[in-house]
Parts: C-alpha cells; sequence; structure tokens
C-alpha cells in the first residue's frame, strides 16, 4: 500500500505563501533542488489543490530551451513523470501532461488510489492537504523549515486539527534550512 505524504515548504510561523499568495520567500538553491528531486523521483503521483498546481505547472516546460541549470532540468524531468490530479472546482482544464482534474475531495478515492498504487503519492495545497489530514489519510510530513517569519499568510497546517506525529529524521541545508521528516502516528 502507498503511503499519502505532505510535502511542503514552510515559514518559520507556519505558512507556505505570503499574504500576497507568494511562494518566492522560500530558500531554493542546489542543495534544496537536489533534496526536492529525490524525494520526488519515486513518487508516483501528485494531488494539487489549483493554486499550487498552477504554480507547479511551470515544470511542464521550464527545460525546453535548455537553458535551465542542470539541477533544475532534473527536477523539471521528475516533475513531468509523475501522475498529477488537480482538486478544483473552477480550473477548466490543464495545461500538463499526465494530469486530470477532479472536482471534490473524496476520502474513499484517496484511500483506494493509496491501496492500488505501487508507488507513494504526495498532497500539496494547505486546504487539500487540511482535507485530507482530517479524514486521517496522511501517513508522513515533509517540512522544510525555512528561516523567515512571514507574519501572516495562508497556514501550511489547518486549525483545529490534532495530529501526533513520530520524528523521523532530520536534515541541514545551506542558508538555515532544515528538513523535518516526521510519521503520523495513528
Amino acid at each position: 500500500m502507498a503511503k499519502l505524504i505532505y510535502a511542503n515548504n514552510i515559514s518559520l510561523d507556519g505558512y507556505i505563501e505570503d499574504e500576497r499568495g507568494n511562494f518566492d520567500w522560500g530558500i531554493s538553491n542546489d542543495e534544496t533542488y537536489a533534496f526536492w528531486t529525490g524525494f520526488l523521483r519515486p513518487i508516483g503521483t501528485y494531488l494539487y489543490g489549483r493554486r499550487l498546481y498552477e504554480n507547479m505547472v511551470y515544470w511542464e516546460t521550464a527545460d525546453a530551451g535548455g537553458d535551465q541549470p542542470e539541477i533544475k532540468q532534473e527536477f523539471a524531468q521528475t516533475w513531468r513523470a509523475a501522475e498529477k490530479i488537480v482538486y478544483s472546482r473552477t480550473l477548466q482544464e490543464v495545461s500538463s501532461a499526465s494530469t486530470r482534474i477532479e472536482r471534490e475531495f473524496d476520502a474513499n478515492a484517496i484511500r483506494m488510489l493509496k491501496e492500488t498504487s505501487v508507488a507513494d503519492i504526495t498532497i500539496g495545497g494547505p486546504e487539500l492537504a487540511g482535507q485530507a489530514m482530517s479524514a486521517g489519510l496522511i501517513d508522513e510530513c515533509h517540512l522544510l523549515l525555512n528561516p523567515i517569519v512571514l507574519g501572516r499568510g495562508k497556514r501550511a497546517l489547518p486549525d483545529n486539527l490534532s495530529m501526533r506525529l513520530e520524528l523521523l529524521g532530520e536534515r541541514r541545508f545551506q542558508g538555515g534550512v532544515v528538513h523535518l521528516h516526521y510519521r503520523v502516528i495513528v
């Protein structure tokens, strides 16, 4: 059975985007790109909310001109290799291969996906991930904690959620980023 993994860059105060909806405050360097590429390589399916998908779809054509550094080309190739499911009531069409739209979150459908998938699944977008957390579907969390305080924005974890986690590992990166790997305790 596949694991459902919540993975995200977050600020020290727990936000995934700033008050203007920007993600550009995260520390991106060769070391963190290599980490995310290695992390995503074995993943079979990405589950996205609309906003996160709209940001990530950049990687569908990011290396088309060949002007990207090799580390970003590898990330783009890894991103394109996985299946993608976008949860949105408003998105009319997708602009990446191997991608489909689902209109509603369906916990039973995700349970079935976990049972039938041979590779692990990631979930991104705090609202979508929050629904999966509330339904008890998340198996692990991988958080890249960035040394920045945003003060406000979109929270990485929903309010009124209670989960116990076991720390499985941590790693420090250049620039003060820390990877925290947790397993959800059932």
